[in-house]
């Protein structure tokens, strides 16, 4: 194998895949959701669809950051446009819509890792 070759295989395999810096935002998101703070987990969420949609490989990360990125949009949507006295994002979630969030979370998470590890074992 030359030496093109194997660099050329090393540079997909290692862009196929999540970043760490993907990966944490993806786990931060929900632990955030659940620690108190709904709006500032926007920006691992935003982290996370961004990297998604570079990557064109993946559909699945796709689809479940996209998945995500709604979650969070339709509370947040909601809060901002409704008649809420509630003064953050967090205190307007009811435990449904935060379960429902977090959950969405975890799945995106999971996946991101399950890409990461299988395009590391190629």
């Amino acid at each position: 194998m030359s030496t093109t070759t194997t660099t050329t295989t090393i540079s997909s395999r290692t862009a196929a895949h999540p970043s760490k810096s993907v990966l944490v935002a993806a786990w931060a998101a929900p632990v955030m959701v659940v620690g108190g703070f709904g709006l500032l987990s926007g920006i691992p969420i935003a982290v996370v669809l961004g990297a998604s949609l570079r990557d064109r490989r993946s559909k699945a990360l796709r689809w479940w950051s996209g998945a995500l990125a709604l979650a969070y949009a339709t509370p947040l949507t909601m809060w901002l446009t409704g008649p809420s006295e509630a003064p953050s994002l967090t205190k307007y979630m009811d435990v449904p819509t935060t379960a429902a969030l977090t959950a969405a979370g975890v799945v995106t998470a999971i996946a991101h890792q399950v890409v990461r590890r299988r395009s590391t074992h190629k």
